[in-house]
């Protein structure tokens, strides 16, 4: 028995020091200022391959090519113009993240052409968004089945987000610094399909 129950110690020793492993944090470098995001470690895959982009400075000289106002902004594809590596992740939805302000997620293809919702290889958005009272998120709510906590609801009220999107992309961390770089970013002049006038490029590298 006492060999048994070393190994199930064991295990449950190294299932904690990965819930408590640090969030790896990652700096994104752009004409309007610096945002400082950390990467959620229970989003695994998409953390991993998000690090991975970065060590391989797929993001240097990358723009922000699709950008709303009161909404989003995205961006993804590097300097040479390649919009994504040429494959996807399994999405990890988890319901206790939610499309507040500063959410940085994974954008996807339609569910038209892509019914298990995964996400592209190297897309990504930072939720801007706006501000939504408790009646218009149990509206949603009603709407879409995804279910908000008093926390949560707090969040949309405070400084906002894009709460129809819940449930529907992984969200895989959040702005912890540069809340006002999104504002910036969002409020330049676009044109044809959301994209800047005038390119905004971003380089991302991680903190250690």
């Amino acid at each position: 028995m006492k060999p048994i129950i070393v190994a199930l110690l064991l295990m449950i020793s190294l299932g904690l020091s990965a819930q408590n492993k640090s969030e790896t944090l990652v700096l994104i470098k752009t004409e309007y200022g610096n945002i400082t995001a950390k990467l959620y470690n229970d989003t695994p895959k998409h953390r991993d391959n998000f690090i991975k982009l970065i060590q391989q400075a797929w993001y240097n000289g990358s723009p922000f090519h699709r950008v709303i106002n009161n909404f989003m902004i995205q961006g993804g594809g590097n300097a040479k113009g390649t919009s994504d590596p040429g494959y996807q992740i399994d999405a990890e939805f988890l319901p206790k993240y939610i499309h507040k302000k500063g959410a940085l997620a994974a954008a996807r293809m339609p569910d038209q052409v892509n019914p298990a919702k995964k996400s592209s290889g190297s897309q990504f958005y930072i939720v801007q968004g706006q501000k939504y009272n408790e009646k218009n998120l149990q509206m949603m709510s009603a709407r879409t089945g995804f279910k908000y906590t008093p926390q949560q609801m707090r969040a949309y009220a405070e400084i906002g987000g894009t709460p129809h999107l819940d449930g529907e992309y992984t969200i895989f961390g959040e702005v912890v610094d540069g809340l006002d770089v999104i504002d910036k970013i969002a409020a330049v002049k676009t044109g044809p399909g959301d994209k800047p006038i005038n390119d905004v490029k971003m380089t991302i590298e991680i903190l250690e």
